[in-house]
């Protein structure tokens, strides 16, 4: 398993594994940024992505499962573990380690000093410049991407890998060596080394938590010494210039031959520089590290550079704390320290310039001044980018200036289609304006018109069918909320319990069917208005949560601990009488207070018939576009009709009324046969009609005469049976559904007469 991986779902397109990965071998695809192996160096910088989508692969548990293996397992301390584990005693974090299951700790600056000669040896007879091997990251920078400086990297192993082939040397192939540091690299280089010295590498954190895991307080145990060898000035190899006085390589300040050079900046120029033949020194002493080992990626970020120096100087300062075993006194027994290296790059298409011209221009880079270099992509460049993306490691999306350019177009474009939408919307509810002209609607409208920049909660009262929605509709329209949602829903039509859910959503699992948290209408509405038509028919239960709403303007969900602030404009609606409903105690008292801080009583359709003629022509430019029919008007005796009929189910019965006539009529005029026979018979019943209209056709003149007789001949067989309907139907020798559907058609009321008792 690769010591770093990716978790997809945490990837956030932020790009900052990219721009921080020096050799860029971060591959894009589709959103999604992985590491490729074949170019990572081991650096850790991508460890750093904000989202936490790369982290070091959890070795604890393959570190468990050797410790209980029953081989021996040996601990190895890097040369900073004293930067790390500053608050406790060397010899504690020895007792530590022992309690885990290790049966030797040793400090692996030993290492260092053991392979001393062999770079004293090599640099001796050098005939070309020599890089140091000890650091991972900088090993696998030249492998990987400057192959022709191979032959230059010293070829001896790093102190780590010394360190475990010392101790299988001693103590026999069968122990299990776990190397502790601050180095990511290090866990790529024990992927790659073949003879196995190292089995695990962990880092300070990663012992730390074992620590914790198994119950063990390393600051409460007695001290114990360090097994093996004491690496004396071994343990400065970790400082700036370490390896220098640890390899005995005298430097002096104007030593052009020597290089000592830390971070990753000075560590890849002189490698360019070497490459390139620029500089020619006898050896590089390099580690990519700012501040070399005791800042690697796993360090304490918490402690300044010196600090963390000081403390490894005085851990070299102090008595020696070790017991060495007499196996590990025997020179004879040092193993080998030769390494070799070999040519790990993978070779990347090179783009020609008309390759480069044409992705480019795919992210609208037409000339020089078009190419930003915003390194928002996470390159250096919009070339470098564009290199990349032939090669296969970028997405062209990748580029923050393009992408911008066609949001702003497809914000244009979405604009035009909100206008257009906005345009329909606009005819659409001119079509549901408020149309009349009586003296209740005016008064109406001039309510709407005082009321509606307001915030003020606004109770609609009238009969079924009076225009309550369209009212609202209206008040939210000309408010200054307009720009958010209008909410809509129907008390009548749901359960208590659905109605809760609907209003104030639900968490998931507080009742059975929530299989998921749900957002209420009134969190929905957050910013505008929510109507609630038929408020008369809701529960105490669902009065009491509105009366909290109105009163908190806090919103809490079904099944749900946490309330939420909601800013919502409310209209209620109502067809029922609410102050009697209060005397009579169905509805909430301070509730009714709470609504009806301004209340619009909408007039009956029965009360505005100067109003008919223009509902009437109103209602058939509805129907005739409904129907996509020609129809040139109304007659006038239909509209007197209209005018002198009652309208029980007001404007919502003229409306199916208008639109059922308009279905009907066959010559483009609405007559008054198209209507519903009760408008033929109030028009008859009405003196101040016209006896002198036009007459009809014969066969509208016979339909009327037919109709009026059959009404007739149906309420005499009613009085016969003194209203017993099922034996007026036997006595027309009808059935009684029949009789009652005639009844129905004709409007006749049944009254059935009580039976004197003498």
């Amino acid at each position: 398993m690769e010591p770093i991986v990716t978790y997809k779902e945490r990837c956030r397109r932020c790009y900052s594994c990219v721009r921080s990965c020096p050799v860029k071998a971060i591959k894009v695809d589709g959103g999604f940024a992985q590491i490729m192996y074949d170019r990572c160096i081991g650096c850790g910088n991508c460890l750093s992505c904000p989202q936490k989508a790369k982290v070091i692969v959890d070795r604890m548990v393959r570190t468990q499962e050797i410790l209980s293996s029953g081989a021996p397992v040996v601990a190895v301390l890097g040369c900073s573990f004293p930067a790390f584990f500053h608050t406790l005693l060397p010899g504690q974090l020895v007792a530590a380690l022992k309690s885990l299951g290790f049966c030797e700790v040793h400090e692996g600056a030993f290492g260092a000093r053991m392979i001393a000669n062999s770079y004293r040896s090599a640099l001796a007879t050098a005939e070309h410049p020599l890089i140091s091997s000890h650091c991972s990251a900088v090993v696998d920078l030249i492998e990987r991407h400057y192959p022709t400086l191979v032959p230059n990297i010293m070829p001896v192993v790093s102190p780590m890998i010394a360190m475990g082939r010392y101790i299988k040397n001693i103590l026999g192939e069968e122990t299990r060596v776990i190397y502790v540091s601050t180095c990511i690299a290090a866990k790529f280089e024990i992927q790659g080394e073949s003879s196995g010295a190292i089995d695990v590498v962990l880092t300070y954190h990663e012992i730390d938590k074992l620590f914790k895991n198994r119950g063990i307080t390393p600051s409460t145990m007695p001290e114990k010494p360090f097994d093996g060898v004491d690496p004396g000035a071994g343990r400065l190899f970790a400082l700036t210039g370490g390896p220098l006085k640890v390899f005995d390589i005298e430097s002096d300040f104007q030593d052009n031959e020597t290089i000592c050079a830390e971070g990753e900046a000075h560590a890849i120029g002189i490698i360019r520089d070497l490459a390139a033949g620029r500089i020619s020194p006898a050896f590089v002493d390099l580690r990519f590290c700012d501040g070399g080992c005791i800042d690697g990626p796993a360090r304490d970020k918490g402690l300044n550079h010196f600090f963390k120096r000081k403390l490894i100087v005085c851990h070299n300062s102090a008595p020696p704390s070790h017991e060495t075993a007499s196996h590990y006194l025997s020179a004879a027994r040092m193993p080998d320290m030769g390494r070799s290296y070999s040519d790990k790059m993978t070779r990347l298409p090179t783009p020609g310039n008309d390759d480069i011209k044409r992705i480019l221009q795919s992210t609208n880079k037409f000339t020089q001044g078009d190419e930003l270099n915003c390194r928002a992509c996470g390159y250096n460049s919009c070339r470098e980018h564009a290199v990349a993306v032939f090669q296969g490691l970028a997405d062209i999306e990748m580029c923050l200036p393009h992408n911008m350019q066609l949001i702003e177009e497809e914000r244009g474009r979405l604009m035009q289609k909100y206008e257009l939408v906005q345009r329909e919307l606009d005819r659409q509810a001119g079509d549901d304006m408020i149309v009349g002209s009586d003296p209740g609607i005016r008064e109406v409208m001039e309510l709407i018109r005082q009321v509606a920049p307001t915030p003020t909660t606004v109770l609609i009262s009238g009969e079924t069918g009076t225009g309550k929605e369209l009212t609202a509709r209206a008040i939210h329209r000309q408010s200054q909320r307009n720009d958010k949602a209008l909410m809509t829903v129907n008390c009548t039509t749901l359960t208590d319990s659905l109605l809760e859910s609907e209003l104030f959503g639900h968490k998931k699992g507080s009742f059975t069917g929530a299989i998921a948290d749900k957002k209420g209408l009134f969190e929905a509405a957050n910013g505008g208005t929510i109507f609630l038509d038929e408020i008369g028919d809701i529960t105490p239960k669902l009065q009491a949560e509105l009366l909290r709403i109105l009163d908190l303007g806090e919103v809490r969900p079904v099944g749900g601990l946490i309330s939420k602030k909601v800013d919502v404009r409310l209209i209620a609606a109502t067809n029922k009488d609410l102050e009697q409903g209060v005397r009579e105690g169905w509805f909430r008292e301070d509730l009714y207070y709470r609504l009806n801080v301004f209340c619009i009583e909408l007039p009956p359709l029965r009360d505005r018939a100067e109003s008919v003629p223009e509902l009437a022509r109103h209602f058939l430019d509805k129907a005739r576009k409904k129907l996509n029919k020609t129809i040139a008007g109304i007659e006038d005796r239909a509209v007197k009709a209209m005018q002198h009929y009652p309208w029980p189910g007001n404007i919502r019965e003229m409306q199916n009324v208008i639109e059922r006539s308009a279905v009907l009529v066959k010559d483009g005029i609405i007559r008054l046969e198209n209507l519903p026979t009760i408008f033929s018979d109030t028009y008859e019943s009405f003196p101040d009609i016209d006896v002198n209209r036009r007459r009809v056709s014969f066969k509208a003149e016979r339909e009327l005469q037919v109709v009026r007789t059959e009404k007739n001949i149906i309420a005499r067989y009613l009085e016969e049976a003194d209203g017993n309907v099922s034996k007026a139907a036997r006595l027309a020798n009808l059935p009684r559904r029949t009789f009652y559907r005639l009844l129905e058609k004709h409007g006749i009321e049944v009254v059935r007469r009580s039976k004197s008792i003498s």
